[in-house]
């Protein structure tokens, strides 16, 4: 049995994502599709517009036939990681044959090139990307501007692109039998707001669910039946919180938090503004600074994040189709532990153990942003 795969957050599912999964079932001639989903919260940094258990039945009514949690460690952690993470799990699965993701730029060979070329970094482009960050550039630019002339700009800087090109780069560091299928994107950017007619991104689709605009055109009916009306962003204040109470040198035990930050972040806890709005700049993005805050608060330690990396951790099953039960037995040939029932986690021993407490501590805090949240296994 073949497996193609999709690491996505569908956040919330909308009519991209839905031609994303026909499409791949297609090109891809696989004999079932498996989405590897966020959970509660996603790698902005923010919290899901709708719980992980209700985006991962969407998925399964769009197509998908399995849906299995990305463990939050990873989710919430910058595009490195995140891919990284997410590659790691996908290639301990025998059965899964092929990636297919969502780019700005579709061609299979330029992504293979790109990621072997960074995998295999120059000293004068090590060196010429250090001396760009030390002068006040965020890494994403840093690091276009280093390879510049050897790397396309479109490649290095595009939001889906730079995501595609590091899971590219995973799986040739796994050495992993995973075919690429990079899908060029439909529609508007990843960061356009704008709402178009029926290809809008899902930073559009959640700013028009923020003001109270009507998105309907862009979601399958089952998507926009489970909606909030409104969204109610509490979470900077439970990241203040937790700023406050941890020491600064407990913070600066968070990914990317380095140069000071955790300093920087007490003081911003004492502002009105968010923690975004004050620290974001032209050497840290939104996005890092989302990430730090929220890591603090679930308490996701660098060192925790590193050694997920190296150990075998565990596939919990968030939904799956009621006529694939067959899949469970596929997924079997991995060695990995498949988590479906509460007690299932009692197997867990070591770093795995540690990440599915995170996982745990995630769903509590998120239920405390969303008390009417309502999280369980999906069978459809």
């Amino acid at each position: 049995m073949k497996f193609c795969s999709i690491i996505c957050e569908y956040n919330p599912f909308h009519n991209g994502h839905l031609y994303q999964l026909q499409e791949a079932k297609r090109r891809s001639g696989a004999d079932a599709l498996l989405c590897m989903m966020s959970g509660n919260f996603v790698q902005r940094g923010e919290a899901a517009v709708l719980n992980k258990f209700t985006r991962a039945k969407h998925a399964v009514q769009a197509g998908a036939d399995i849906v299995v949690e990305l463990p939050t460690v990873f989710a919430t952690s910058n595009a490195e990681l995140f891919a990284k993470g997410a590659i790691s799990i996908l290639s301990a699965i025998p059965c899964v044959s092929s990636l297919c993701f969502g780019a700005e730029n579709a061609g299979g060979n330029s992504f293979l090139h790109a990621a072997d070329l960074l995998n295999h970094e120059p000293k004068t482009v090590s060196e010429r990307l250090k001396a760009n960050v030390a002068s006040g550039m965020s890494y994403a630019k840093a690091r276009a501007n280093a390879w510049e002339g050897l790397l396309s700009t479109d490649l290095l800087c595009s939001p889906n692109n730079i995501l595609g090109l590091e899971y590219t780069r995973a799986i040739l560091e796994k050495n992993a039998a995973i075919e690429i299928l990079p899908m060029e994107r439909i529609g508007s950017g990843y960061n356009d707001e704008r709402l178009q007619e029926n290809y809008s991104s899902a930073t559009a689709i959640r700013a028009s669910i923020q003001r109270g605009v009507s998105c309907a055109q862009n979601l399958p009916d089952f998507v926009q039946a489970d909606l909030p009306s409104r969204l109610e962003d509490t979470l900077d204040i439970l990241e203040k919180y937790a700023v406050l109470s941890r020491s600064a040198e407990e913070i600066a035990t968070t990914c990317d938090c380095t140069e000071g930050l955790e300093n920087a972040l007490k003081k911003a806890a004492l502002l009105p503004q968010t923690l975004a709005e004050t620290l974001t700049s032209a050497r840290y993005t939104t996005s890092r600074i989302r990430r730090i805050a929220l890591q603090n608060l679930l308490q996701i330690e660098e060192k925790l994040v590193k050694e997920s990396l190296q150990a075998p951790l565990y596939l919990r099953i968030l939904a799956i189709r009621k006529e694939r039960s067959d899949l469970l037995s596929a997924l079997s040939s991995s060695s990995l532990p498949i988590l479906i029932r509460a007690n299932d986690k009692d197997s867990l021993t070591g770093v795995a153990k540690k990440v599915y407490e995170r996982d745990a501590f995630a769903e509590k805090v998120y239920d405390l942003l969303y008390p009417e949240s309502c999280d369980k296994n999906v069978f459809l």
